[in-house]
């Protein structure tokens, strides 16, 4: 099962032979292909072969560019994931969007449990219970804007009252780039699994094109924020160093379905359990990571 992420920061060029992923540079390094979950390839610079794209594809392997700032760019998205990926589509239009609201319902159920988790955890217990609060006025669609609410207590909590979301700072470049490499992980597990990333189940913006994903990964979003809330160069600067600690946390461990997974197999096993609770209409399905 594939669970490393390989970012190449240097100029090089890549290619495969024997199942290998070889890296040419000053030196010739190679990384068995079954392995690697992600390549990210940091510096424009670098060169691939056909061959070698053919071979990320085949074995679903997400593949990231970065621009000249090291900051991603655009990702591989292959045209088919799954041997039935027309029929899989063909369910995905019919989702009943009555219950695809109630599984919207769940998710950010989910999301504000896992804030609240987290602010108790860093001893913001008062802020914690509030968030709490708001897990019974969730409704489907989440109507009642709980998950706007809860964000707005959150991140003041989190990263003080001065923060805010979107402004041009190194807090949000971490949160942003960790988002992004997140958003990456679930558009690989949605066309592996043959749905299409463009129809979401609450997000539907014509010019978002991984609107499914971003419905998914919302209870995982914590998991970056307690990575970046750890990290001390991102109160001045967001650096390589930076970067490569959120690369990490794809790593870590979570337990779901009572087992300790990485986070790599805690979104894949909750987003097949999602696709499974929208096939048979039961929200009992969906296995949340703890």
């Amino acid at each position: 099962m594939s669970w490393r992420t390989v970012v190449i920061s240097n100029r090089c060029k890549l290619d495969t032979r024997m199942g290998y992923l070889m890296i040419r540079g000053e030196d010739v390094q190679r990384v068995f292909l079954d392995e690697i979950a992600m390549l990210i390839i940091e510096n424009p610079a670098v060169c691939l072969t056909g061959c070698l794209i053919e071979a990320l594809t085949e074995r679903k392997i997400k593949v990231i560019f970065c621009d000249s700032s090291r900051s991603p760019i655009c990702e591989t998205a292959p045209y088919y994931g799954s041997h039935d990926t027309t029929d899989r589509i063909r369910q995905q239009i019919r989702w009943d969007r009555e219950f695809c609201g109630s599984v919207w319902q769940s998710i950010i159920c989910e999301k504000i449990r896992q804030q609240a988790k987290l602010l108790e955890a860093t001893g913001h217990i008062p802020e914690s219970d509030l968030l709490r609060s708001y897990l019974n006025q969730v409704r489907p669609d989440d109507t009642t804007n709980r998950e706007g609410h809860a964000a707005k207590v959150y991140f003041n909590a989190l990263f003080g009252m001065k923060f805010k979301r979107g402004a041009d700072d190194p807090i949000n470049s971490a949160l942003n780039y960790g988002y992004s490499l997140l958003l990456s992980a679930f558009n690989r597990e949605v066309t592996s699994s043959g749905y299409l990333t463009q129809i979401g189940l609450f997000h539907d913006n014509m010019f978002n094109h991984f609107n499914l994903s971003s419905d998914l990964m919302e209870p995982f979003r914590p998991l970056i924020d307690r990575t970046v809330r750890r990290l001390p160069g991102t109160n001045t600067d967001f650096g390589k160093e930076e970067k490569h600690a959120l690369l990490s946390a794809l790593n870590e461990e979570v337990k779901i379905d009572g087992t300790m997974q990485t986070v790599w197999n805690a979104v894949r096993i909750y987003t097949k359990s999602v696709f499974r609770a929208l096939e048979e209409k039961d929200i009992r399905f969906i296995k949340f990571a703890e």
